[in-house]
């Protein structure tokens, strides 16, 4: 997932970009702003990853230092992938044949699970924080909370946000995933949709005496 930025600072990320490496004066020049806000926007950049700051030196003289966006900043740029996305989706949903589209749907569920990893062996604690450990490597904002009767695996934001709020059985598309990674029933109790907090998925019940 993407790393989240303030409006000023992707503004900034992508003047960066056409400017080229230069030097905070040149940055400040070429932008229109000052020497303080271009420090701190480089600084929080760079903590990002997304700007790499490179000393310079010619001749004799003192060396200097020029920043530049890094590749993981070209690729937050070019990280528009969300109208693809919701084409493909809709695309997917207009196929006439139903034997076709639901093994398009099928193809594209496994593709997914087999991503994050198949984790229906051992302890349903043990599957769940293997999954949930997947989850976070690829950049989703997760938990897992032991603390109520039944085990929760919390999404804090929904990393499919704009096709979701177009078509809401990607929610199940994602539900249906988690199924088949842990080997058991799955159930979205809770939906960032449906203004809640964040998204929950619980083990069904009858699940958890089986698989525990």
């Amino acid at each position: 997932m993407r790393a989240t930025l303030e409006p000023a600072d992707s503004e900034f990320l992508s003047q960066l970009q056409r400017i080229g490496p230069g030097t905070v004066q040149e940055i400040c020049d070429a932008a229109g702003v000052t020497a303080t806000a271009v420090r701190q926007r480089l600084t929080r950049l760079q903590g990002c990853g997304l700007v790499a700051r490179e000393r310079i030196r010619h001749g004799r003289g003192r060396p200097h230092y020029v920043y530049k966006v890094t590749e993981k900043g070209s690729r937050h740029l070019g990280d528009n992938y969300g109208d693809l996305a919701l084409i493909l989706w809709r695309e997917l949903h207009a196929i006439d044949d139903v034997a076709v589209r639901d093994q398009v749907s099928k193809k594209v569920r496994e593709a997914l699970v087999s991503r994050l990893g198949r984790h229906g062996e051992g302890l349903m604690r043990d599957r769940l924080q293997r999954l949930s450990e997947a989850l976070s490597s690829r950049g989703f904002d997760v938990e897992l909370d032991e603390s109520g009767h039944l085990p929760i695996l919390r999404e804090h934001n929904c990393p499919y946000q704009e096709l979701a709020e177009q078509d809401r059985t990607i929610c199940n598309l994602e539900r249906q995933v988690f199924e088949q990674s842990l080997g058991v029933e799955v159930r979205l109790s809770q939906c960032c949709l449906d203004g809640d907090r964040c998204c929950e998925f619980e083990i069904v019940p009858g699940e958890l005496a089986t698989a525990s």
